[in-house]
């Protein structure tokens, strides 16, 4: 594994397991309930880290979720259960491109089993793409089923979202404040139900040497 993902990796274990319980924040599975939502981010940002509070707050609330990612994802199963997941309430699925864990978020949504669906489409190759039909899907799927399916990627703010579909996007930033502390910042770029410009900001304790 690259130092991206072995970044990837402690920073799921070590910053989502000291992060505080998010109902009184924007970012809950009630807030995204029914909608498209990007979280961008290059390299070792907080993607994984706004994923798996959202993860968290299903799992609290006692719905069920499910985290659809492509072979060389840095989501790593054992770091999530540190961070406070529970794995056996937690489907996990890896497929071999994005195209096709788009498909299968469709069919699980569709299933109407899970109110939160995670597609991490961290595309090493190139900027992941999905065709507009199966974006169609995914959100007439999301309203009718009030599930959230959040769409991970690996592109900087300036880049555009997956498409107009998108109900909200966001930025994850890891920025370092002292020792071995971080702010994690979820910059909100586009909001279609409240307007973007909002921001959810978290000072988390980081492992040495980050």
């Amino acid at each position: 594994m690259d130092m991206a993902g072995l970044r990837a990796r402690h920073l799921i274990s070590s910053l989502s397991s000291h992060a505080p319980a998010p109902s009184s924040s924007q970012w809950t599975l009630a807030r995204l309930s029914g909608r498209l939502t990007e979280v961008s981010g290059m390299g070792a940002s907080a993607r994984l880290t706004a994923a798996v509070a959202l993860v968290l707050d299903a799992q609290r609330r006692g719905e069920r979720a499910v985290w659809i990612g492509l072979a060389d994802s840095t989501f790593f199963p054992p770091d999530a259960a540190d961070a406070g997941v529970d794995l056996d309430a937690l489907a996990v699925v890896r497929l071999s491109d994005e195209r096709a864990a788009a498909r299968a978020a469709d069919q699980l949504v569709r299933s109407g089993g899970f109110r939160l669906a995670v597609l991490d489409l961290d595309v090493r190759s190139g900027e992941a793409r999905l065709p507009q039909p199966l974006l169609n899907r995914l959100m007439g799927l999301a309203q009718k089923h009030e599930a959230a399916v959040v769409l991970l990627t690996d592109k900087p703010a300036t880049r555009p979202s997956l498409g107009s579909l998108v109900s909200l996007r966001a930025e994850a930033l890891r920025l370092h404040a002292h020792d071995h502390d971080y702010d994690v910042t979820l910059r909100v770029l586009k909001d279609k139900r409240r307007g973007p410009g909002w921001s959810r900001t978290t000072t988390l304790h980081g492992p040495p040497g980050f």
